[in-house]
């Protein structure tokens, strides 16, 4: 036997036990039969495609149920009428008692989180520890969305008794209760060859899906490079602003000369005149005759 064909066995096996009571689990999750079905099946096909890493894992059972519980409480979901976990349970063909379509109402009507630490601690039986592992809390965060859950559903089934009983015993009474439940739904799980197979081809198409992308991505850019000029293109220059001017004839050349020239021989012939002025004075003062100072009025 190959080691494909060991791998193949060994999925096989794992799929056999666990699909059946997965459905159900994704059924008390959900609310919904195909969503439940559909969930299981993704769960189990991503196993498949990561099969060295669940085929060492020390559960496998336990990743694959990881893979189908996020599946199902995915957010996403909520924009699609039909993949919306359901408020009132879907009918799966099983037997519907009244105290377990009450049961499950309320375990519906819990947040997601909650619902989903209620069915792992009190419906599959994991340890608080384990559970919290798997929803990937704290310790203490689990305990609390566990406690939280137990009295949302003690409000709405006070005929089951909760209220009074002290933990341990509540989780033994939820657990007898929501394996009653599952046990009574419906579950078809798909053959683990069709599993495989639809998992194989769904590997394949994301490939190719992006190798396509990728060939897009480059195609675009190829254009880009070849449509873009290689060499710098200058920007056109504007004409620098300039002041109209008007042609100046010779002869206006000429005045203007003179006319500088009359300016200067004007501010030259001042000067000149301020300096003869000032020698007359000078020489006024020096051979004029200076009057004797009269000390008595000069009467006439």
């Amino acid at each position: 036997m190959t080691q494909r064909e060991q791998a193949a066995a060994a999925f096989d096996d794992l799929h056999t036990r666990h699909a059946a009571a997965l459905i159900r689990q994704a059924y008390l999750l959900t609310g919904r039969p195909r969503l439940a079905r559909r969930a299981v099946e993704s769960g189990f096909r991503l196993a498949w495609q990561r099969w060295p890493e669940v085929a060492v894992d020390p559960d496998p059972a336990g990743w694959v149920r990881a893979a189908v519980y996020e599946y199902a409480l995915t957010p996403w979901h909520r924009l699609c009428p039909w993949l919306r976990p359901a408020r009132k349970p879907k009918k799966t063909g099983g037997p519907a008692e009244p105290a377990g379509r009450a049961l499950l109402e309320a375990v519906l009507s819990l947040p997601a989180p909650y619902r989903r630490t209620l069915l792992l601690h009190d419906g599959v039986g994991l340890g608080l520890y384990e559970t919290a592992a798997e929803i990937e809390s704290s310790t203490p965060a689990a305990a609390g969305r566990l406690t939280h859950a137990r009295e949302r559903v003690a409000e709405r089934l006070p005929e089951l008794g909760l209220a009074a009983q002290p933990p341990v015993r509540q989780g033994e009474i939820l657990h007898a209760r929501l394996g009653e439940l599952a046990a009574a739904q419906r579950a078809e799980p798909s053959p683990a060859q069709r599993v495989r197979t639809g998992s194989e081809h769904s590997a394949r198409r994301t490939t190719g899906a992006a190798f396509g992308v990728t060939g897009l991505f480059t195609l675009v850019a190829l254009v880009m490079v070849v449509t873009t000029p290689d060499h710098y293109t200058r920007p056109p220059q504007r004409p620098l602003a300039t002041a109209p001017h008007s042609p100046v004839s010779p002869a206006g050349h000429g005045a203007g000369a003179t006319g500088a020239g009359t300016h200067e021989g004007t501010r030259a012939g001042t000067h000149a005149g301020a300096r003869k002025g000032a020698k007359r004075h000078g020489d006024a003062a020096g051979h004029g005759t200076p009057r004797e100072a009269r000390l008595t009025p000069d009467v006439r």
